[in-house]
């Protein structure tokens, strides 16, 4: 196969698993995200290499884009993957599975929100963060395959991307968080 034809490939299978999101479900995570802005709450995001990397982007686009220059609360962020430092402390001296969920521990209040990312679905850490939010009295929303792993079973609002294939999986991930994103900087 060509790199043209390889192109055409990824594309087409890209546009298919965008198909298969539930836009509902993106809209009951804006409803979530709005309601935690409006009652003056934080929003956390959190995940592993790639899903770190949107975790992170997600703060920038609501922080900037969905506060500068807004009549409406202005949205609070955190991204739990941004400080190095503290997720190396906790990896080296405890256990990197302990990395968001301590962190959690020293900000979260009920109401808040986690916006939690997972490819494979199965990051303990990850996932021991989303369960210390769900007893905390937070909302839990997660980005992860509707094809396996148990964090589309521990969120209260899965948003699920119907493949295993992690590049398709990263892209439909930074498109619905855009979408998040979006609903609060148009």
């Amino acid at each position: 196969m060509g790199s043209s034809g390889f192109a055409q490939h990824y594309l087409t299978g890209l546009c298919q698993t965008l198909q298969g999101i539930d836009p509902e479900q993106i809209d009951r995570a804006i409803d979530a995200i709005r309601d935690a802005r409006d009652r003056d709450k934080i929003i956390y995001s959190c995940g592993n290499g790639g899903s770190a990397s949107i975790a992170s982007q997600m703060v920038v686009d609501m922080v900037k884009g969905g506060s500068y220059e807004k009549q409406t609360p202005r949205i609070k962020m955190i991204s739990l993957t941004d400080s190095i430092a503290t997720i190396t402390a906790y990896a080296n001296d405890v256990a990197y599975e302990v990395a968001f969920v301590e962190q959690l521990k020293n900000w979260a209040r009920s109401g808040d929100v986690l916006i939690a990312i997972s490819g494979s679905g199965n990051s303990p850490n990850v996932l021991k963060a989303v369960e210390y939010a769900n007893d905390s009295g937070l909302k839990t929303i997660g980005c992860t395959t509707a094809e396996g792993g148990q964090l589309k079973e521990m969120v209260q609002i899965p948003l699920l991307v119907p493949t295993r294939h992690m590049g398709h999986l990263e892209d439909c991930f930074f498109a619905m968080t855009h979408v998040l994103c979006y609903a609060f900087i148009e």
